[in-house]
């Protein structure tokens, strides 16, 4: 198990052109800085939605679900808020999708078994 947090981004186009985010590692107090900013990178290049495919990711801490809190954040408008997803997760291992389910996030944020089920989702809502 590696603790270094690590993020790749790529584009796909579905209905809509979506944004991917592959995180592995360590998501916590470190690697909350670097996942804000390539969000903020992404959305400033136009990016609308986007897709955090986490089947790489060892650990998620406290800070690391703030990281994901303001990520949602950056990529909701207001208006549409409880309306469409404009962030989704795929691919959580077994202990992250519990804490995650524990916390809430998921009633807010979709979260997807796998990358295709969850490309496919966005623009449907």
């Amino acid at each position: 198990m590696n603790s270094e947090f690590r993020i790749s981004s790529e584009q796909r186009q579905a209905e809509v052109p979506i944004t991917i985010f592959r995180v592995s590692g360590w998501l916590d107090a470190q690697g909350e800085s670097r996942l804000l900013e390539e969000a903020r990178v992404a959305y400033d290049g136009g990016a609308r939605y986007l897709l955090i495919d986490m089947s790489d990711l060892d650990t998620l801490t406290s800070a690391g679900m703030r990281a994901l809190q303001k990520v949602y954040l950056i990529f909701t408008p207001k208006e549409e808020h409880f309306k469409v997803a404009h962030m989704k997760l795929c691919n959580a291992p077994a202990q992250i999708y519990n804490v995650l389910g524990i916390t809430g996030f998921l009633q807010n944020i979709p979260m997807y078994e796998s990358l295709d089920g969850a490309l496919e989702s966005f623009g449907k809502e």
